[in-house]
């Protein structure tokens, strides 16, 4: 068992975790959430042994053989099968001894270390090691290149595969996703989900949690709330105690205004004395009730294009590589305003080497891109965070898109991505992997696109950032063209799907299901269709209904934001005459014309309020129809 008691958590001068209590148990796969910067990664380090609590205890067994992920690898010169399986430190340790025994022709120690290789499974451990490398996307041959050749991201898939070569007691994860595509990820939580050991996993990836974790424990606010089940179910669990937590602060601020107003008004007459002293002591003894804070401050809209034609873009025929090697051939694609896509496919089937043919970034090598005059493309990659001007600031950034925005605009906009207060005017360097994220999807929503192509935009965000993407996301005017393992997102956001691979991209005929089932069949061997031609069919109809039903739909979200601020104004105008009615000053006789405007102000702005409520609740039943 893994225990947390009383812990208190620092790092520098942040404090992270406050006397937390937690216990959890030997086989729990427990997820763990939380905004970016609310101390994941530092518990992570404290389990690990790399950090030590400020206060309190901590404890895990000490027999428990540990495995985590490192964040650098060096540039060796062993091959990556090597690698791999120097995850398995007691099998190293055998092989080592086997060799000094041989070389001491110690006939006796041969045959016992014989005999413990076959006991931990070491004649199967390079099967083993090839099998994790194929399944976190490694292509055949891999294997047998040196680490040095990998690119960064690939040294950090080779690092998660040696982690789960070790035959660990305790998995410790720290956003395993964030290098791997979306075949990588359906592998990945099919093997996690059978792990018998013990595992601590941070993600923002939602339906990849809710595949994976037996618990959950929600980092906020200095507290570790741990919850029985998957995310999903925290969060409903969550929703309702917040409810709760609402009515009951609401309730003690009315009991507390009730008591205070009795001490402040009879406090110094003799007769009431006794009585306001008793209202004092059950103020004293009230247990307050912490007021709910806004789940999140981070929300945004894709400005309106200034533009959209249709056709936006179209690729003719078109053959994609880079010098003499072709990775696309025979493309033809057109894309509308409205078009909500998703590409699928394997890491190297030439997802990437699409969305920059579109983005114009790689020429054809065969037949024509076409593009509308009015095209304007907003595309997000991940290699544009470290193309970002580390030495000036985030409202820089955005000044040198539109230098006559203005300071002011500028911060004011960027409040929007959760760059508040000063950290809009700090240099980019010391950014986190979100922040700079955010940064790069703020530039891009800043240039009012009508094409958005996004590579992996959800990397490094977290929940927060997540769904304030699907929702500006679902409310754009343009058309989208998305690569992401994160399925939330793609459900949430696409009605169509293309597969790319073979050198081919085409309509895939089922869903996300689908698919999941075909990567796990194909990594077990099986090649069995993913779907019927009936069954897809049937899908792609429904995808295309959804997309009409999504741009019918789009008009009536808009009028509901505009009742929303109307109903937000009433409402303020309403209780701003309510106050002036209950003014006793006002009743006098000289005042009783002015006390009769207001009354039937006061009555005709409860009646419009009235109204618009009906009018918005009329909407809102329409849209919880057809979403």
């Amino acid at each position: 068992m893994i225990r947390l008691d009383n812990l208190t958590l620092r790092r520098g001068p942040q404090v992270l975790l406050e006397n937390v209590d937690v216990a959890l148990h030997a086989g729990w796969r427990v997820g763990i959430t939380g905004r970016n910067g609310a101390g994941k990664s530092s518990l992570l380090a404290l389990v690990a042994g790399e950090l030590a609590a400020d206060a309190g205890h901590f404890e895990r067994p000490a027999n428990w053989s540990l495995a985590w992920v490192r964040q650098e690898v060096p540039a060796l010169a062993s091959t990556a099968l090597d690698y791999v399986l120097d995850g398995d430190a007691e099998l190293r340790a055998v092989e080592r001894d086997l060799a000094a025994a041989d070389a001491a022709h110690d006939g006796m120690r041969i045959a016992h270390l014989h005999e413990r290789l076959h006991t931990i499974g070491g004649y199967a451990a390079p099967a083993r090691a090839g099998a994790l490398l194929h399944g976190l996307g490694f292509a055949p041959g891999d294997e047998g290149r040196r680490v040095a050749e990998f690119s960064g991201g690939w040294r950090m898939r080779l690092n998660l595969a040696q982690a789960l070569m070790c035959r660990s007691d305790l998995l410790l994860l720290d956003e395993p996703t964030n290098h791997l595509d979306l075949d990588a990820v359906l592998w990945l939580q099919d093997w996690l989900s059978k792990y018998p050991g013990t595992l601590l996993l941070i993600s923002h990836d939602r339906e990849f949690l809710d595949a994976v974790v037996t618990h959950v424990l929600a980092i906020a606010e200095r507290r570790a709330d741990l919850f029985a089940g998957d995310l999903s179910g925290y969060e409903r669990k969550r929703a309702e105690q917040l409810t709760q937590q609402a009515a009951a602060f609401e309730k003690q601020q009315r009991e507390r205004a009730h008591l205070q107003h009795f001490v402040d008004r009879f406090r110094a007459k003799a007769t009431k004395a006794r009585q306001a002293q008793s209202r004092i002591k059950a103020l004293e003894r009230m247990v307050e009730i912490a007021p709910v804070r806004a789940a999140s401050t981070i929300q945004f809209a894709f400005r309106e294009p200034t533009r959209l034609p249709a056709p936006l873009l179209k690729l003719d025929a078109v053959d994609a590589g880079y010098g003499q090697r072709r990775v696309l051939e025979s493309v033809t694609l057109s894309l509308a305003p409205g078009d909500r896509i998703a590409l699928l496919g394997a890491n190297g089937a030439g997802k990437s080497t699409l969305v920059k043919l579109l983005a114009g970034e790689l020429k054809p090598l065969v037949g024509e891109r076409i593009a509308a005059k009015d095209l304007a493309i907003g595309y997000f990659a991940q290699h544009q965070l470290e193309q970002l001007d580390s030495a000036v600031s985030a409202v820089a950034h955005l000044l040198r898109l539109d230098p006559a925005l203005g300071e002011k605009a500028a911060r004011d906009f960027l409040g929007g991505f959760g760059f508040a207060g000063d950290r809009a005017l700090e240099p980019v360097a010391p950014f986190s992997g979100g922040e700079k994220a955010r940064l790069c999807l703020a530039l891009t929503v800043f240039q009012r696109p009508n094409l958005l192509l996004l590579d992996e935009p959800t990397n490094h965000l977290d929940l927060d950032m997540r769904e304030a993407l699907t929702e500006a996301l679902n409310d754009f005017a343009g058309a989208v063209v998305l690569v992401a393992h994160d399925r939330a997102l793609i459900r949430a956001c696409c009605e169509t799907l293309l597969q790319v691979g073979g050198g081919r991209v085409a309509a895939y005929a089922g869903d996300l299901d689908d698919y999941a089932r075909q990567v796990m069949r194909a990594a077990s061997g099986d090649s069995t269709p993913a779907a019927n031609a009936a069954s897809g069919d049937k899908r792609r109809d429904g995808r295309r209904a959804r997309a009409d039903e999504r741009a019918r739909l789009a008009p009536l979200r808009q009028e509901m934001q505009r009742l929303e601020k109307r109903m937000t104004k009433v409402e303020a105008d309403k209780r701003q005459t309510e106050t002036a009615l209950a003014d006793p000053a006002l009743y006098g006789n000289a005042q009783s014309v002015q006390v009769q405007e207001l009354t039937q102000r006061a009555a005709a702005l409860a009646a419009e309020l009235a109204e618009l409520e009906v009018q918005w609740l009329s909407m809102h039943d329409e849209l919880e129809r057809v979403t």
